[in-house]
């Protein structure tokens, strides 16, 4: 055996659902309600990320003729960085802030529940991102707030929480998974347990054909129905990029999937023949003091910042090239954003997302993923010719317009209203 503790694990695993569902046998429903109930499993609903955003304004849109409830699974901060829209009702699982519940509860279940947090997580597969950030008394919170109420939709929105629902959802209920990632995305362990388990769902929504295609042949002969939603762009304020700022622009999260150490890599060759431009990453993350070091040692430090998160309007607004490096994407809604805005954009053409939207020397440039030459070359294109710069990102905004909201919400009405029937 390779791994012994990776093998219990998931026997125990295996050992906890069969106990729950069998703890919730013989449940009885109550008659559905005029409006159906939707709940919707995400991490982290007060924080940061593209999940997040259009997590929430897919549910905006959707309350306009459903109850939503989102279930953040943890909190731990007191505002949410995104606004949440009217109709929405965020509920939390784990509150972890420190002047949260555990305050003022007895001094027993204080103990119990520091021991219960310094257990891991059984209901997380060992693989899933999220495992570090959960623990035993999670795991028993998040069951309480799925399964305490009855809801005619469940949602999740991560694999943990897909398969988390693929288990133990009653039957009764649709169970719908949002996957934003593409199949070959993830680690081997994970993937098999995708591939046991997401056949269980009513549906599965993926953001791409791309990855569409690959859970269809993957899971072929499960009854699972699966279809192409992409992620919905939300209207930015302000207006278009004028594109006279020598600003090449990127953000998200500092970690390996992003490719900002690639992006850095690209950028350094350009910054003594165009001086006058500069690189800004804004984003937080786990490789941000690597980042900081690589852009040290390559003597670039003052033709390459490093910054914090930022309102992403307003950073478009002020560049005029937007750089995607990802290795890998589900759907990056930050490219769409940077199109809308009218910057002439660069990507990777990286699994999965940025080859639906961008159409090469049309509205932007495609180079081969991972390939860092190429993408210094286009970059140097762009920064050289302003002319390209123009006809590109003046094109970009109408490729965007299949994904506005008001396109893409309507998709998600009429197939919770066909499930809901056919359910």
């Amino acid at each position: 055996m390779k791994d012994p503790a990776r093998a219990v694990h998931r026997l125990v695993r295996r050992l906890v659902f069969t106990l729950l569902r069998l703890a919730a046998r013989g449940r009885v429903r109550p008659a559905r309600a005029e409006r159906p109930v939707v709940r919707v499993l995400l991490q982290h609903a007060y924080g940061t990320g593209g999940t997040i955003r259009t997590v929430l304004n897919m549910c905006g849109y959707l309350a306009r003729d459903h109850d939503i409830e989102i279930v953040s699974v943890v909190r731990l901060w007191d505002r949410p960085y995104f606004p949440v829209p009217d109709g929405v009702r965020v509920t939390v699982a784990d509150d972890r802030r420190p002047d949260a519940a555990d305050a003022s509860a007895g001094r027993v279940k204080r103990l119990a529940r520091r021991v219960l947090r310094r257990v891991p997580s059984i209901l997380t597969p060992l693989e899933d991102a999220s495992f570090r950030d959960m623990n035993l008394l999670t795991d028993l919170r998040l069951v309480r707030a799925v399964l305490a109420s009855p809801a005619d939709v469940l949602v999740g929105t991560r694999p943990s929480l897909v398969l988390l629902l693929a288990e133990l959802a009653p039957r009764d209920v649709v169970t719908l998974g949002q996957d934003h990632r593409h199949l070959p995305g993830y680690r081997p362990a994970l993937r098999a347990e995708i591939l046991r388990r997401y056949g269980r769902l009513s549906v599965l929504v993926t953001l791409t054909e791309t990855a569409r295609d690959g859970f269809a042949e993957a899971l072929a002969g499960t009854p699972v129905r699966i279809v192409t939603i992409p992620n919905a762009l939300s209207e930015l304020r302000g207006g278009l990029s004028p594109r006279t700022a020598p600003v090449v622009l990127a953000a998200g999260r500092l970690v390996r999937a992003k490719g900002f150490d690639m992006l850095i890599k690209a950028y350094a060759p350009l910054a003594d023949k165009h001086p006058e431009w500069r690189l800004r990453i804004h984003g937080s993350g786990a490789r941000q003091d690597r980042l900081r070091k690589q852009i040290a040692e390559l003597g670039v430090g003052d033709r390459i910042e490093l910054l914090p998160r930022t309102d992403i309007a307003t950073a478009l607004e002020n560049a005029s090239v937007y750089a995607l490096s990802s290795r890998y994407e589900g759907m990056p809604l930050v490219l769409l954003e940077a199109m809308s805005k009218g910057l002439a954009v660069v990507s990777f053409d990286c699994p999965a997302g940025p080859a639906e939207m961008i159409e090469d020397g049309v509205n932007g440039l495609l180079v081969p993923a991972r390939d860092v030459d190429a993408l210094t070359a286009a970059l140097d294109r762009l920064m050289s010719d302003r002319g390209l710069r123009d006809r590109l990102g003046a094109a970009a905004p109408a490729a965007t317009e299949p994904y506005h909201l008001d396109r893409i919400g309507p998709l998600w009405i009429r197939l919770l209203d066909e499930v809901l029937t056919r359910h």
